[in-house]
């Protein structure tokens, strides 16, 4: 992989700037800067440098459209009751709504169980991949209702995960079908500042 990155992007720009998309243009992700991607995650922090990360790739509208309805039957079939008062579980039985919102790409960040904090890791590991991905005009939106689905045995099987790895943080990406409203955040919120000087 060749470890340039085509962005004009800032970093501080990125940060303040990236938010989930939600819908895609019919543009196609480019098999090379998913490598680019790739690489940016695996320059992440993890602890003791145990880098715990593996990385599935799913490239393809109509296999994601297929992967969408097989999640939303488990997500029906497997969660409590209780469920029902989520915002979007009533989306779950719409056969035209889309757990992967149409993208093109998905990425499933597993951990290959380190011995410390590996699902912390892959989530920076995510991080870095999302910031790299607003860098080259790319949108992206962690999809958490799809992990329990990636990590049955037999989806793993399919995909030819190894049984060990475990899904942590599966992502789409794609190129937006327009911009999207920055979401207001909140000022930190700090218990306590300790700050002595010297």
């Amino acid at each position: 992989m060749n470890p340039s990155l085509a962005t004009d992007v800032g970093l501080t720009d990125a940060i303040f700037h990236r938010r989930a998309v939600r819908g895609f243009s019919a543009r196609e992700t480019e098999p090379d800067t998913v490598e680019q991607l790739l690489l940016a995650a695996v320059q992440a922090p993890s602890a003791m440098n145990q880098q715990p990360w593996g990385f599935v790739v799913i490239h393809g509208r109509t296999r994601l459209a297929d992967y969408s309805q097989r999640v939303k039957a488990f997500l029906v079939a497997t969660y409590p009751t209780s469920f029902e008062v989520h915002s979007r579980s009533d989306l779950y039985e719409d056969p035209h709504y889309d757990v992967f919102h149409g993208a093109d790409t998905l990425v499933v960040i597993y951990s290959k169980r380190g011995r410390l904090h590996p699902n912390e890791d892959c989530c920076l590991a995510a991080e870095n991949l999302m910031l790299a991905a607003y860098g080259h005009g790319l949108g992206t939106c962690p999809i958490g209702f799809a992990r329990e689905w990636l990590d049955l045995p037999e989806i793993k099987r399919e995909l030819e995960v190894p049984d060990h790895w475990v899904a942590v943080f599966p992502v789409v990406l794609g190129y937006p079908s327009g911009p999207v409203a920055a979401t207001p955040r909140e000022e930190p919120d700090v218990a306590n500042w300790v700050w002595e000087s010297f």
